[in-house]
């Protein structure tokens, strides 16, 4: 006696076994990728513990006060930041005075006031080809312009606009990205209830935008902080035993003095660089923790 085998029902078994294999096959490959990114997070975070230990354990015993009053020294126990220290807070502070409200400004104008023709479109094209480029390249444009055509000299006018030039696509990028995720509604209802465009900008805009922007800022800053490249461009000083009083004061930056201290062959100095780069890191985080705190409270605010 024959058995008659439904097809419907013999479809509905190839489709089930079918759909258990492709399940299986993702099941896999979401484990094999998970896997690869959780591995490759933890090759960075454990490179970066065994250089965070190393710079501590090497730097550590000469971190005191006087390390902080002292000026450079051939001899590692008298030696210190204080040079560097005071001129990079001259710089980025002056860097900050002049990129924060140019940047949001911009952005402003490009995303909230600026047509949507060929002439914004060339603006956005070049702020983001400007944001790639080498910050050696703004070193030497720093020299050329600010020191040698405009006369300022070497001193920490000339760096902080130099730095202006290499951070301010980002902070224009990061604040335009913030306005753009503001709500068209927020608008709508500002202007419904008989606000003008700066009023709305102002009022509506800027305040929900503030998290987002102050975000760039903190890799702006972040970054300008580092950099020892467009310091060397526009000359400033290795060696210096005074602190800058002014912004037409010469200088030197924490980058250009731990790079000069970890290229000596004297074991200690080194070991006085590995001190010098705990201090930077201490006025990166100092920095970085003030600007989160006025973006949560925005972000509090907001909410």
């Amino acid at each position: 006696m024959s058995t008659v085998t439904d097809p419907i029902e013999n479809s509905s078994d190839v489709r089930r076994s079918r759909n258990d294999r492709n399940m299986g096959f993702r099941r896999v490959r979401d484990a094999f990728f998970y896997l690869l990114f959780l591995s490759s997070i933890l090759v960075g975070i454990g490179a970066l513990i065994v250089l965070l230990t190393d710079v501590f354990i090497s730097g550590f015993r000469f971190l005191d006060l006087d390390f902080l009053r002292n000026f450079p020294s051939r001899h590692a126990d008298q030696s210190g930041i204080r040079a560097g220290l005071v001129g990079s807070l001259w710089v980025i502070s002056m860097t900050a005075a002049f990129t924060i409200p140019i940047g949001v400004g911009a952005a402003i104008y490009l995303e909230e006031f600026a047509s949507d023709n060929w002439f914004k479109r060339i603006i956005q094209l070049n702020i983001a080809n400007l944001a790639g480029v080498p910050s050696i390249i703004y070193g030497l444009l720093g020299f050329a312009v600010f020191v040698t055509a405009f006369g300022l000299g070497r001193v920490v006018l000339a760096g902080a606009l130099t730095l202006t030039l290499l951070v301010l696509p980002i902070v224009i990028i990061a604040s335009q990205e913030a306005i753009k995720a503001v709500p068209d509604s927020f608008r709508a209802g500002g202007f419904a209830l008989g606000a003008t465009r700066w009023q709305v900008v102002k009022t509506i805009v800027l305040p929900q935008a503030i998290p987002g922007i102050m975000s760039g800022i903190i890799l702006a800053m972040s970054r300008a902080i580092g950099e020892s490249a467009p310091m060397i461009a526009i000359s400033a000083l290795v060696f210096l035993t005074f602190s800058p009083a002014g912004p037409f004061d010469r200088f030197t930056v924490m980058p250009i003095q731990i790079f000069n201290w970890a290229a000596e062959p004297d074991h200690d100095i080194r070991d006085v660089a590995a001190a010098g780069i705990i201090v930077l890191l201490v006025v990166l985080l100092i920095m970085n923790a003030g600007a989160i705190y006025i973006r949560n409270k925005f972000q509090k605010r907001r909410e």
